[in-house]
């Protein structure tokens, strides 16, 4: 719609009202949350067509694509290390407003293909969107139930459906981060996720360093404790994880070694 607005509608035909109203709950939280590292929601409807009931809302409409498209953009090359550790950042920033919401709002589905990356006039930025699994945590418990793409998940949601958290959504970010950096998941995560139990998550990934030369080691820290398997020693939410990364800068490069001075020729 004028080139500034994309519209999003539910494909799921024939639900009643009160699951239509259910299924837009991802307006809703979207409406309470004004960032701009998080999509804009403009409104949210129902339309009927032939019968049958279709939700829709409208958003702002980001040209650039996904991150998944971003990254794929490079072909064979790494995302350079310090426009990956940015759009990090700025996933985060947005992600620290939804944690700190009274209860939490959890993303539960961080992924490259749900961070849109656009431009304007102070450059590159990201925009968290899809909260179409986002939850309200339960005070008490800080829990929501588990769903979301597989290999972004945390090694608790599989052991406990009822387990994701503001510590899980740090494990998809520093999924996501790892994979920019190093162009592969650091863990092989099966199928049936059945079969994923903690040992799945036994072999430490190798650090981004080894694989990206560019990378330091202060960086392999910061990424590593976004992906410790025990959620205790992980960042508990965003602004934790954004501390570091915010601290974080691209080392300088070393002078090249002068040859010794001789004094004959």
């Amino acid at each position: 719609i004028l080139g500034r607005l994309a519209m999003k509608v539910m494909k799921l035909p024939g639900l009643s009202l009160e699951e239509v109203r259910t299924m837009l709950g991802e307006a809703v939280l979207l409406t309470r949350i004004n960032h701009p590292n998080i999509i804009r929601v403009y409104d949210a409807n129902v339309l009927v067509h032939e019968g049958r009931n279709y939700g829709f809302f409208t958003m702002e409409y980001v040209a650039g694509g996904s991150l998944d498209q971003f990254w794929r953009s490079y072909g064979n090359q790494f995302v350079p290390v310090p426009t990956a550790v940015e759009i990090m950042k700025q996933v985060c920033r947005g992600l620290v407003l939804a944690h700190s919401q009274d209860p939490p709002i959890i993303h539960r589905d961080i992924k490259p293909q749900n961070i849109l990356i656009g431009y304007d006039k102070d450059g590159l930025r990201a925009r968290v969107s899809d909260f179409g699994l986002a939850k309200s945590v339960n005070p008490l418990t800080l829990m929501a139930s588990a769903r979301g793409t597989r290999c972004f998940k945390s090694p608790e949601a599989f052991e406990d459906f009822n387990s994701d958290s503001c510590a899980g959504d740090v494990w998809a970010t520093g999924t996501t981060l790892y994979l920019l950096l190093t162009d592969r998941l650091p863990f092989e995560i099966p199928d049936d996720s059945s079969g994923v139990t903690l040992k799945t998550f036994g072999t430490l990934p190798m650090s981004p360093s080894r694989l990206n030369a560019l990378c330091d080691a202060r960086l392999d820290r910061i990424v590593m404790k976004a992906l410790a398997v025990d959620p205790r020693n992980r960042y508990q939410t965003a602004a934790e994880f954004l501390v570091d990364l915010e601290g974080w800068t691209l080392p300088l490069p070393s002078a090249p070694e002068r040859e010794p001075h001789s004094t004959t020729s």
